[in-house]
Parts: structure tokens; C-alpha cells; sequence
């Protein structure tokens, strides 16, 4: 039978426990590869954080000497190479990895996953589409997040204190597993459904990156930029930065921001209004005492009493343009009467009776001087036509047959001029002086025989 004393204390086991895990070569330094999870900075700190992978997870720590060595700053979801040993802690009694070195090995799946999804949605430009204005004074407002959960106690301490005149309705959904995703995507679609409501904050607390997934669905985000309701995204904290925060209209590092930006504080509103009452109730009282002011300068004013004088100035200026007028009319008239005399002037100087004289004149002489010379012209042709029949009768075949020369033709009157004109008993006709002869051709000799 076992006594009391053979009991071990928790302690005692934990000790024992550590022990092994020190005494053990093989646990004295480990190498691993896993995603981040769970990381916040904690500046000149020591830093605590998780290793995993699909199927198991670890407690890490990493003391702030060992930290301070390495060159890059870990991210969530960064898949790492670590060095370190296993040891137990003994307060809780789990075992974790203290980590002496630290460097990347790309990115984990879920990150991998989350930076594909953010690349794909800013292709399509889901980031970029013109954002909703948030009602500045709404009347209800739907929540969606866990209904157990600080998001809704801290938002509703929020509204109450700053604007409890606004109805928050809570529509409950799961925000983190399998199914949340999808419940997230019905609400969203139920609050649309009603149409009533003037803003929406969808969100959650902080947490590690598989906590957050839902919020980085891609029908999430979807259902998120097809609401026709602004929608406030708190998902986590400051750091924390999900799909839901970039499609929305309007993000918030807090449920307790969300809760201000959705809503005003109801007593600033009402130190306006009466701000603004009493700067139109100013306002009116100035523009009434102006007005006064300017209704009794013009019930005194000369017009009033003396209305005639209104048309003092107009008469006076009235007399002034009739005299310009007769002015101007006169020396119109004046430049007008000297043109004319000039022109009349220009016209005598330019009379067509001399100028009909003086070609008158020049034709008479013109025509004097042409019948000179006709005659002159003809004298000359009549001699020298007699000078030609002189020397045209000295060359006349006529006065050559008057000195005893004949020329013979045969019967087609052609002239001929040598033996080889002729043949014997050709008919010829002498041409003479006084007649014709006509012949026969009896013999014919040449010159040499």
C-alpha cells in the first residue's frame, strides 16, 4: 500500500521533470523550422512568442541578448530556422524552446495565403473604390462581432457615453474557426436585408493570425465592399492589419475607436447647436440693426424730401451734350463747306474745255501734217513706178522682137530653147514683132557641126 510519503508534490515532479529535460543531449540543442505565431515587439525586451506547424505548436522565448543579434525584425505568419535548446518552465510545467539564434525560411502558409489573397483583391482594385461616408448622426447601428466578448462591451461604453440617442444592435457571430467565415458573410448580408440600420462596425478582439483568418476571406471581404451601409472594421489591435481593414470603408485600431468614429459626442453636438444659435441670433441682430440704420439714412435721404433734385444732375448733364452737339454740328458743317470749295477749286483747275481745246488743236495739226505727207508719199510712188516701166520696158521681149529677134513654141506654146527641143517635121510658130508664122521642121543642126 502506498503511504502518504510516497507522494510526489507537484513541484517535485516539475523538478524532475526539468531535470530530464536538462540532463538530455539531445534536447540540449535543437534545430526547428515553423511559422511565428502569436508575435508582439516587445522593445528591450525579452520576447515570447509560438513555433508551429500544421499539426503542433510550441511555446518559444527568446531572451533579449540573443534578440539583439539578430538583423531582421519577426513578422506573424514568418516561417524561421531557429537554434535553441528544450527546457521546462516550472511555474506552468510546459515545456518551450529557448531560442539562441533566429533567421528567416520564407513565409509561413497562412501568411503565404493572406499576402496571395491581398495581391489578387488590389489586382481588381477592391482597395481602391470609392469609400462611403459615415453618417454623421446615426440612429442605429449594427455590431457584428461575438456577443461574449470585450468587442461589444467596450463599443457599448463607448456609444452610451458619447451618444446614447443611437440604438446599437447586436447581430452575434462567431469570429474566429471553421465556421465564422462563413456567419460573418450572413450577417452582413441580414443587416443589408433590413436596410435600417445607418452604420455598421464588424470586428473582434486581438489575436494570432489563425485567430484572425476569418476576417481574411475572400468572400468576407466581398460581402464587406457589397454593402450598400458603411462599414467600421475593428478586427484586433494597432498592429494587426486584415483583409476586412483594407476593403472597408472606414478602419479602426479599437472597438473603442469604432465606437467613436461611428458616433459623435451628444454634448459637444448640443454645445454647437447652441453655439451656432447664438452666433445667427447675433448674426440677425446685426443684419436687423443695419437694416434700420439704412431705413433711416434713406427716410432722410434728399431723394425722399426733395425728389426734384434726383434730376438735377441729369438736366445739367443734358444741357452740356445739347451744346457739345451744335458744337460738333457746326464744325461738321464748317469742314464740309471747305471740302467743297477745294473740290470745286480741283474741278476748274481740272475743266475739260481747255483740254478739248488743246487736243482740238493738236488733231488739226496731226491732220495737216498727214495730208503733207500722203502727198509727198504719192509723188514718190509715181516716180519710182515710172522709173520701174522704163526700166521694165528696156528688158520687154516686145522691144527685143522690134530689133528682128523671134522665139519659137511648139503647139502646147511652151517656149523652145534647144536642137533637142525639135524633131523633123515638127509644126512650130515664130513669134515676131508684128504676128505669128507658123513652120515645119525640116532639118535640125547643132552649133558644132
Amino acid at each position: 500500500m502506498v503511504k502518504p510519503a510516497d507522494y510526489l508534490t507537484v513541484t517535485a515532479l516539475t523538478q524532475y521533470l526539468k531535470a530530464k529535460f536538462e540532463r538530455d543531449p539531445y534536447l540540449d540543442r535543437v534545430y526547428l523550422t515553423g511559422e511565428i505565431s502569436n508575435f508582439r515587439l516587445r522593445p528591450n525586451a525579452h520576447q515570447y512568442f509560438s513555433l508551429k506547424d500544421r499539426q503542433a505548436k510550441i511555446s518559444a522565448i527568446m531572451f533579449k541578448s540573443a534578440f539583439e543579434k539578430i538583423k531582421f525584425t519577426p513578422e506573424e505568419g514568418m516561417k524561421v530556422l531557429v537554434v535553441g535548446r528544450i527546457s521546462l518552465y516550472e511555474a506552468t510545467g510546459n515545456y518551450q524552446v529557448y531560442i539562441e539564434r533566429m533567421e528567416p525560411d520564407g513565409l509561413g502558409a497562412l501568411y503565404q495565403a493572406y499576402e496571395q489573397l491581398k495581391a489578387k483583391l488590389s489586382t481588381e482594385g477592391l482597395f481602391d473604390t470609392s469609400k462611403q461616408q459615415l453618417v454623421r448622426f446615426p440612429k442605429r447601428i449594427a455590431v457584428i462581432t461575438s456577443p461574449s466578448g470585450a468587442v461589444i462591451r467596450d463599443i457599448i461604453t463607448t456609444t452610451q457615453r458619447r451618444y446614447p440617442i443611437a440604438q446599437l444592435i447586436l447581430f452575434p457571430a462567431a469570429v474566429q474557426g471553421d465556421g465564422a467565415a462563413d456567419m460573418l458573410v450572413d450577417r452582413l448580408k441580414q443587416v443589408n436585408q433590413q436596410g435600417d440600420f445607418d452604420t455598421i462596425i464588424i470586428g473582434r478582439g486581438g489575436g494570432s493570425i489563425e485567430d484572425l483568418w476569418p476576417f481574411n476571406e475572400e468572400r468576407v471581404a466581398r460581402a464587406i465592399v457589397a454593402s450598400q451601409i458603411p462599414i467600421i472594421s475593428s478586427v484586433g489591435h494597432e498592429t494587426d492589419t486584415t483583409i476586412a481593414d483594407l476593403v472597408a470603408d472606414v478602419r479602426a485600431a479599437t472597438p473603442t475607436a469604432a465606437a467613436e468614429l461611428a458616433t459623435p459626442v451628444l454634448t459637444d453636438e448640443v454645445l454647437k447647436l447652441q453655439q451656432q444659435r447664438l452666433r445667427l441670433y447675433q448674426a440677425f441682430s446685426r443684419t436687423l440693426a443695419l437694416n434700420k440704420k439704412q431705413l433711416s439714412h434713406l427716410e432722410n435721404s434728399y431723394v425722399l424730401k426733395q425728389p426734384q433734385r434726383l434730376y438735377d444732375g441729369y438736366l445739367q448733364n443734358v444741357d452740356q451734350l445739347k451744346r457739345r452737339l451744335v458744337l460738333a454740328q457746326q464744325q461738321r458743317l464748317q469742314v464740309s463747306r471747305q471740302n467743297g470749295q477745294l473740290l470745286q477749286q480741283r474741278l476748274q483747275a481740272q475743266s475739260p474745255t481747255s483740254t478739248l481745246q488743246q487736243a482740238q488743236k493738236a488733231v488739226n495739226e496731226t491732220k495737216h501734217r498727214l495730208n503733207r505727207a500722203v502727198e509727198a508719199l504719192v509723188r514718190d510712188r509715181r516716180l519710182r513706178a515710172s522709173q520701174a516701166m522704163g526700166a521694165l520696158d528696156l528688158v520687154s521681149p516686145l522691144k527685143v522682137l522690134g530689133r528682128g529677134f523671134a522665139y519659137v513654141t511648139g503647139d502646147d506654146e511652151h517656149v523652145l530653147r534647144q536642137t533637142a527641143d525639135f524633131t523633123i517635121d515638127q509644126p512650130i510658130k515664130l513669134h515676131v514683132h508684128d504676128g505669128l508664122i507658123n513652120a515645119h521642121v525640116t532639118a535640125i543642126h547643132k552649133g558644132d557641126e
